[in-house]
């Protein structure tokens, strides 16, 4: 059985509502049953950001992730604050540039990967929840590159057709950690 309750969570303008997207139409064109629910404060940018995003087989009976079985954080107040939410079993992926200590936690599975560090060393500092994204992937089989590319392509603007290869070189990266 398919079954994610994804909480992936950060500061506005890390690029967390593009990952929930992402994800969502990964679950969407793979097939499964998706919602997402988006919440974030009125500052866009420097505000706290998060969404759910629940992929499964079964039906959805709401877009709501209380529970998160794979936790995504890209800060520490966010990490501090989901952290204990995630269910026993659960994966919490973290961007160890700005998360330097979890609570231990010895019933979750943790992925400290310092993805924003990642991306300003190779010149994609904007992609860093990409890579993230493309860590998730790996690590939880949800679809591999292939699989992830033409999704990719539909959610890069027609207008700027180049952030396509940026966004497909931050997927790889991910997938390659």
């Amino acid at each position: 059985m398919t079954n994610y309750n994804i909480l992936i969570a950060g500061f506005g303008g890390q690029g967390i509502q593009f990952a929930g997207k992402l994800l969502t139409y990964i679950g969407m064109y793979t097939g499964l049953e998706v919602s997402l629910y988006p919440s974030y404060g009125p500052e866009m940018r420097g505000g706290t950001s998060n969404c759910g995003v629940n992929i499964s087989d079964a039906p959805i009976a709401s877009p709501l992730v209380v529970s998160p079985t794979e936790l995504i954080v890209m800060n520490a107040p966010s990490l501090e604050k989901f952290e204990q939410a995630t269910v026993a079993g659960g994966k919490i992926f973290y961007d160890s540039t700005f998360i330097s200590e979890t609570a231990g936690r010895e019933d979750v599975t943790y992925f400290g990967i310092p993805v924003t560090k990642i991306a300003e060393e190779n010149g994609i500092a904007k992609l860093a929840n990409v890579i993230m994204c493309g860590k998730f992937l790996k690590e939880t089989g949800l679809c591999d590159i292939e699989t992830a590319a033409p999704i990719i392509k539909k959610l890069v603007p027609a207008k700027k057709p180049e952030l396509y290869d940026l966004n497909m070189k931050a997927l790889e990266m991910g997938f390659g950690l």
